[in-house]
């Protein structure tokens, strides 16, 4: 058994107190075996983390990751002609290697920001797995399906490919691959693909996630037509059980908010791309008392425009006190708990939490900037102060995947200047 010890660091606990101790890590299970006094001589590798927090890894439980190809490509547009006017167009232009190429910057960004476990929907997913396995993040992965607007035969082979690949990837990359079953949403998956597929879903053992009530234009279309609220709809076709989880959940009302606690079903809050493209704000503080497991989600680069976890917290927090007109409302530990063991348990993954037998997934804050200082809460620190700069360590599964700001798995220079190249040629493509 080959050991890490990450030594010196005040460590962030499952009940975010914070205590000085070292965290002792197996690196061939991925687990942690210890956390307390020195343990620096019992590590075959020692991590430096004097000074610093040492904290669980940040899980992004929304994502496209490959769309950091599209960052700045099109901005200040609301969330309909931006879909279909931009991306659409653009990612009908994608090939495998530039989701490969995109999925590595997305990577490369979410680790060097302290994010270890990230949930993906997108397509050409080989590419996207093959980009985590390099990079040695935790990932729930799923191809998206969109049958609207499709020839039927079209459509059908689309949510065909949402189920192979749920199938096929499930366990990949030693274990850090998980997946999903992933309509798009429920205004762009036609009915009866819904009524045949998620049973099919059901038969594979595979949760299902797809975009819920993010805008009005996702729900009216539904009460219209079918005369319940886009939840209820998703009930009825036996799309809300647990282990499921939506992504934004901006418009729910008191029934839906019932329904996601009742069936414990998670909902991944993206407060930046809920407000550059104007959706609107989500309940958080409601969610959160009635018991739903809320996470936090960056949503694509194109609409964000990053993938800091850091950033999405804070956001999570000033948006949350908004919309519950409350000063109180998504306090400092709340928005933490949603960065960590939230997003973890609503996509389904056992990190987010630093105690002996969980995944060594976790990140180490330098606390020795001017903005972290002085440290009065370091929970508070997390939520509202803390920066994706202020990362010097990512491990994650008990490997090393940053040390002192510098990625290991990945080549950055190289990364750096696929993309550049890959996003150029795209753009070029599609004018």
């Amino acid at each position: 058994m080959q050991t890490l010890s990450v030594v010196g660091g005040q460590v962030l606990t499952p009940d975010l107190t914070v205590e000085t101790a070292d965290v002792l890590i197996d690196t061939d299970a991925g687990e942690i075996l210890e956390i307390g006094p020195d343990l620096e001589a019992d590590g075959d590798e020692v991590l430096d983390a004097r000074g610093d927090l040492v904290t669980p890894g940040f899980v992004n439980g929304h994502c496209h990751v490959a769309m950091t190809l599209l960052r700045g490509y099109a901005d200040d547009k609301p969330l309909e002609s931006w879909l279909r006017e931009d991306v659409w167009p653009a990612e009908a232009a994608l090939t495998p290697e530039d989701i490969r190429v995109g999925t590595e910057l997305g990577a490369l960004e979410m680790i060097k920001s302290g994010t270890t476990a990230f949930a993906d929907m997108y397509f050409e997913v080989p590419s996207i797995a093959a980009a985590v396995e390099e990079s040695g993040l935790r990932a729930r992965l799923g191809h998206a399906t969109i049958t609207v607007g499709k020839e039927e035969a079209d459509a059908r082979a689309d949510t065909e490919e949402s189920l192979a690949v749920a199938r096929e990837f499930d366990g990949a990359a030693d274990g850090r691959i998980s997946t999903a079953f992933m309509p798009h949403s429920l205004t762009t998956v036609e009915e009866t693909y819904l009524e045949e597929y998620v049973p099919k879903a059901r038969e594979a053992g595979v949760p299902i996630h797809y975009h819920a009530n993010e805008t009005v234009h996702e729900v009216d279309p539904i009460v219209e037509e079918h005369g319940v609220r886009p939840l209820e709809y998703a009930a009825d076709r036996g799309m809300l059980e647990s282990g499921d989880f939506v992504a934004h959940g901006v418009h729910v009302d008191e029934t839906e908010i019932a329904l996601l606690a009742e069936t414990g079903v998670g909902v991944i809050h993206c407060p930046a791309s809920n407000t550059k493209l104007a959706s609107g704000m989500a309940p958080v503080q409601r969610l959160l008392d009635a018991g739903v497991t809320v996470g936090l989600g960056t949503d694509g680069a194109a609409s964000n425009n990053d993938l800091s976890l850091l950033d999405e917290a804070r956001d999570a927090a000033m948006i949350g006190k908004l919309a519950a007109d409350d000063a109180s409302a998504v306090s400092a530990p709340a928005v933490v708990e949603m960065l960590t063991r939230g997003s973890a348990d609503a996509i389904g993954l056992e990190s987010g939490r630093l105690e002996p037998g969980a995944p060594a997934d976790l990140a180490v804050v330098d606390l020795e900037k001017p903005h972290l200082t002085p440290a009065h809460d370091l929970v508070s620190h997390l939520a509202y102060a803390a920066a994706a700069a202020d990362v010097r360590h990512t491990v994650c599964d008990g490997q090393v995947l940053m040390r002192e700001r510098e990625v290991l798995t990945l080549e950055e220079e190289a990364v750096l200047e696929r993309a550049r190249e890959h996003a150029h040629a795209l753009t070029d493509r599609v004018e």
